[in-house]
């Protein structure tokens, strides 16, 4: 893997490419599971920025069913992207937490139609058995399988002002034990978590490249109506980052993580009719961009504090 000058960290798009030799594109869908920060097992009411919907889209609950789901997404790829080759990107909630044969079915369900190439399994790293990672290893044996672990923060106090729902020792022995068997992890983290500041953030990049975590997604946090961030919001308990913070401190995190980190994503995709603020936020492209140029400007990239 080389990064150039213009390609200052390595991207999921640049991977899939290498991997596969062509556009990969991903296809979101929901299954209809459940989060044991909902219904009771570990906490209620979820994480304090997470909406009733569990980032999902209620697709499987309105009776669309998984097959359904990606053949519906297949069409709008195919007509906007020409794409041939697909990932499967399992997003809403915690999508390890069903039984084994459950999950084996849906798994295989999804793997089962034609050009989809591998999975991305979103879930929580208190949701993975052992039965459930040897199921992913025989996977990943055959199919490209990304397990996305939700970590947001490597700092205890944190995860507990979110109402997490479990701590960091947990998030390392659930990627630990994923390594042990060559299953592919990636660490979802938020930038601008309550009570968190910009050297924080830094610790948990080193936590996860102390890790030699595979791939990292970031996320901005961004107020969503109806949330418990709302009320603290409102209450002007909570300040959004502005997008030049997020921009500084994003730079931050790819230069101290290894430069064969996958980068899943540098922000993410408010629902317009959802978000409270940041504003600027509905500005994907916008952010990117700024975060390319300041790359430029601090003559940085992914893993110069790694090395």
């Amino acid at each position: 893997m080389s990064v150039t000058k213009r390609e200052r960290y390595y991207s999921l798009s640049a991977d899939l490419r290498k991997r596969f030799g062509c556009r990969v594109q991903k296809i979101t869908v929901d299954a209809g599971l459940t989060c044991p920060n909902r219904d009771g097992a570990v906490g209620a009411g979820g994480c304090i920025y997470c909406n009733a919907a569990g980032s999902g889209s209620g697709a499987f609950a309105k009776g669309v069913s998984i097959k359904e789901q990606i053949e519906i997404g297949k069409k709008a790829m195919i007509r906007r992207y020409k794409a041939k080759t697909f990932l499967v990107y399992f997003q809403s909630y915690s999508n390890t937490y069903a039984p084994v044969d459950h999950l084996a079915h849906i798994y295989h369900e999804a793997l089962a139609i034609d050009g989809v190439v591998g999975l991305c399994i979103g879930t929580r790293p208190d949701c993975v058995s052992e039965p459930v990672l040897d199921l992913l290893a025989d996977l990943s044996r055959e199919y490209l399988i990304w397990l996305e672990y939700g970590l947001q923060s490597a700092h205890d106090q944190t995860l507990a002002v979110i109402n997490r729902g479990h701590d960091c020792a947990t998030f390392q022995r659930a990627v630990q034990e994923s390594q042990k068997r060559s299953i592919r992890t990636c660490a979802h983290i938020i930038l601008g978590l309550p009570g968190e500041n910009r050297v924080m953030l830094g610790q948990t990049a080193e936590f996860l490249a102390n890790l030699d975590i595979d791939g990292i997604k970031l996320h901005l946090l961004y107020v969503v109506k109806g949330t418990p961030l709302e009320h603290l919001y409102n209450q002007g308990q909570h300040r959004c980052l502005t997008r030049k913070e997020y921009v500084d401190w994003t730079c931050d995190v790819l230069e101290r993580l290894p430069k064969t980190a996958v980068i899943h994503r540098l922000t993410g995709d408010p629902h317009p009719d959802e978000l409270v603020a940041p504003k600027w936020s509905l500005d994907k492209r916008g952010t990117l961009t700024a975060i390319e140029q300041r790359l430029e400007e601090r003559d940085t990239r992914q893993g110069r504090l790694a090395e």
